[in-house]
């Protein structure tokens, strides 16, 4: 029997209950999905990719940021090695969120089914199978992957087939709504945060900079990103670090 059937053929009443709410929180979610992967499937257009290649691109890897590196990266003809960092570095939080959620699980919970949700984890289903509570129900979680990941993957198939088939124009219009999307991530955090605003503008700034620096400006646009990443990620942890707050629990 293979693993998905082992998976699969286990569930009960409660299993199928929860993988139903998860579609249920997912339909927004996936229809959220295909507008933002439409908008990477325009960049993987201009990067010179297949429709196909698009598809399973954004099949075997849901996000956003480390797939829009991963195309940089193919745009400027870089290295396997370039494409790799860059990618761990963009999405590197989801490791941080798969640790979370394996909090939530019950001991009980089978090493291949916390593979599968480990696979599936995005911001968006890491918050929404954070939420629920008390234990975490992986069918809840794969519910919502099942109602994501394929729009996700469908959009950036849409997206290089339509951008083949419109007028340059409007493809280039299309082109900036994915500067938008990640106008939309950094501009919340940044009102709220201070320190967050000068972490976006010195990465602005810095990035000007290496674009145009001698020596700097001579190395590849995905190793320049690498380097301000890692350089002004640890800075902001040194400068200002976020403080830990630990519950004090007193017996009553």
């Amino acid at each position: 029997m293979s693993t998905a059937e082992e998976i699969f053929t286990q569930t009960d009443g409660t299993d199928f209950t929860e993988f139903k709410e998860g579609m249920r929180d997912g339909i927004p979610i996936g229809a959220g999905y295909f507008a933002v992967s439409f908008a990477l499937g325009i960049a993987m257009r201009n990067a010179g990719m297949s429709w196909f290649e698009g598809f399973m691109l954004s099949f075997t890897n849901l996000a956003s940021a480390g797939e829009y590196a991963a195309i940089q990266v193919i745009a400027s003809s870089g290295s396997l090695l370039e494409m790799a960092l860059m990618t761990f570095i963009a999405d590197a939080r989801y490791i941080l969120m798969s640790c979370s959620l394996a909090q939530k699980l019950s001991p009980e919970t089978s090493q291949k089914k916390r593979i599968i949700l480990g696979f599936g984890i995005t911001d968006e289903i890491f918050a929404i199978s954070s939420s629920r509570k008390g234990s975490l129900n992986p069918f809840y979680s794969y519910g919502a992957m099942a109602v994501s990941i394929l729009p996700w993957a469908l959009g950036s198939a849409f997206g290089v087939v339509l951008g083949n088939i419109l007028p340059v124009r409007i493809v280039s219009a299309l082109s900036v709504a994915l500067y938008g999307m990640f106008l939309a991530i950094i501009i919340p955090p940044s009102r709220k945060d201070r320190t967050v605003l000068v972490i976006v503008i010195a990465g602005f700034i810095t990035s000007w900079l290496c674009g145009i620096l001698p020596v700097i400006s001579s190395l590849g646009s995905g190793t320049r990103i690498i380097i301000l990443t890692v350089l002004i990620s640890a800075a902001a942890a040194i400068i200002k670090p976020v403080p830990v707050r630990i519950k004090e629990e007193t017996d009553a």
